[in-house]
């Protein structure tokens, strides 16, 4: 559960800080383009810095959402972080170019996750 709640509260001050990065500092260096790719990066960022808190409060309830919790730490900075770099023009070349769909990946997977906990719950 620790590790949890310290990665939601990373992902969420930094997602809050890149998007205010993105939306005042760097809104006259990116394109058009470029300034809608930030903003799809700290957007998906944030929903999964909640997430992952969601995550830890139901940990602390005793549901087995480790593998959640491990695919939304993973998935966030491979998705989240390649569309930053991507937006500043940084990539898709070498490694960057599959980070986005693994972290993609990781991250429905850790919904999926989620999914299989809520169908096994039992009440009681």
């Amino acid at each position: 559960m620790k590790t949890a709640l310290i990665l939601s509260s990373l992902y969420g001050a930094t997602g809050v800080m890149l998007g205010a990065l993105g939306a005042h500092a760097l809104k006259d260096r990116l394109s058009g383009e470029g300034l809608e790719l930030w903003e799809t990066a700290s957007t998906y960022q944030m929903y999964h810095a909640l997430a992952l808190l969601g995550v830890a409060l139901l940990l602390e309830r005793g549901f087995h959402l480790r593998a959640a919790m491990r695919f939304f730490a993973i998935g966030t900075p491979l998705f989240s972080g390649s569309i930053y770099l991507l937006a500043l023009e940084a990539g898709p070349g070498g490694l960057l170019g599959p980070m986005t769909p693994i972290g993609g990946v990781c991250l429905i997977l850790g919904w999926f996750c989620l999914l299989d906990q809520a169908i096994k719950y039992q009440k009681g």
